[in-house]
């Protein structure tokens, strides 16, 4: 998946359809006298639907469609015949997609399920035909009900990755290119600061055919949960990660001090994410002999498991995908 179609982060108009009208309508047959009213009632406006689909990973299809109004309900007619109902309008949205209101920004729901349909504004009721009115002491009731009205409103989406496991570390740590050996992912690699942009998603082959899902999250640096950087705004997605592989690379200054920044940060986003697996991995590790492994080995951090990889030279990769894949079984 490309950076420039993943959209994370979208804002949409929708608006439910009016209810009909209900008739007002009187029998008129030939031989019947006084035929006493028969208005059919109106028709439901359709409503705004929000259906989960598994097989999207991105909001881009909404990029270029922003605005969705249902049908409005068909009038009443003679003969006690009900209107048609407005057609439904259906917004397919990826799993782990959240609908806020614009205005208070309270969450509404969220969708988490393949199938899933969840009525974001329900149409408007149809108006009851004048033979409901009928008493008597009113038997020929010249009035109907008019339709309700639809909702309509502003309505923000966004996006939380749903991957097994997220790639946390600083800005040019390797994760891209780590990404880009381990995966078919085409994510944009070069020799600055906050290469990544956007998150990028990718397929991790593993033995036997298997296979697991790994994002590659905008780099994160100190203050990040504060708004510093790239700030909290892809935080986000790695609370949707079975496992988060922290990425250090080989030639920093503190590895120690390095992965305790990121735990912080982490920490100050949501605590619940210390409760998830962590696997440390040393990357760029073609610079360091064994003798420099054996020295860092000593003065990793405790209670962490840790792979020394090396996504150039292409050593570690599979000892990593294994202790990878035990944690996610």
């Amino acid at each position: 998946m490309t950076e420039g179609n993943f959209v994370d982060y979208i804002k949409i108009y929708a608006s439910s359809g009016k209810g009909g009208r209900g008739s007002m309508h009187l029998h008129r047959e030939k031989f019947v006298a006084k035929g006493g009213p028969d208005g059919g009632d109106g028709g439901r406006g359709g409503h705004v639907i929000v259906r989960g689909d598994k097989n999207m990973w991105t909001l881009f299809h909404l990029k270029f469609k922003r605005h969705f109004r249902a049908e409005h309900g068909g009038d009443g007619g003679s003969s006690r015949s009900t209107g048609n109902d407005g057609n439904d309008v259906i917004i397919p949205v990826p799993l782990g997609t959240i609908f806020r209101d614009t205005e208070t920004d309270d969450i509404l729901f969220e969708v988490t399920e393949d199938g899933e349909d969840v009525i974001l504004l329900e149409g408007g009721k149809g108006g009851k035909g004048n033979w409901h009115f009928k008493s008597p002491t009113n038997q020929t009731p010249r009035y109907a009900q008019p339709g309700i009205d639809g909702q309509d409103g502003w309505y923000r989406m966004e996006l939380k990755v749903l991957a097994d496991v997220g790639l946390v570390g600083f800005p040019n740590a390797g994760k891209s290119t780590l990404l880009s050996v381990i995966t078919a992912a085409k994510p944009k690699i070069a020799d600055y600061a906050f290469t990544t942009l956007k998150p990028n998603l990718g397929i991790v082959e593993y033995r036997n055919h298997q296979s697991f899902v790994m994002a590659d999250i905008p780099g994160i640096i100190e203050g990040a949960s504060e708004g510093k950087g790239l700030g909290h705004y892809f935080l986000r997605h790695i609370e949707r990660n079975s496992v988060l592989l922290f990425l250090v690379a080989a030639d920093s200054d503190d590895i120690n001090k390095e992965y305790g920044i990121l735990l912080n940060e982490l920490r100050k986003h949501n605590p619940e994410l210390l409760d998830k697996q962590h696997l440390l991995a040393i990357s760029k590790c073609d610079m360091l002999d064994e003798e420099l492994q054996e020295e860092i080995k000593q003065e990793l951090p405790k209670g962490v498991d840790s792979v020394f990889i090396s996504s150039v030279a292409q050593t570690g990769l599979m000892e990593l995908k294994d202790k990878i894949w035990k944690m996610l079984n």
